[in-house]
């Protein structure tokens, strides 16, 4: 008998919450931080998230000092 497989639907790119951040922006850090996943499997919304509050972090950090 196959397996059950969970395939995840591919998501069309949220607009970035963050003001001053764009889309290519997001795109671009979510690329590097799920390199691995990719391209076998879309990125979801929790993705694009989470790439968005990253690329914030580090963005804060960078001008922190």
């Amino acid at each position: 008998m196959p397996m059950k497989t969970k395939y995840e639907k591919p998501v069309a790119q949220p607009a970035p919450v963050t003001p001053g951040v764009t889309k290519a922006m997001v795109r671009q850090h979510a690329y590097e931080m799920f390199q691995d996943k990719l391209p076998e499997h879309p990125l979801t919304l929790e993705d694009w998230v989470m790439a968005e509050k990253d690329l914030v972090m580090m963005m804060e950090m960078e001008h922190t000092y």
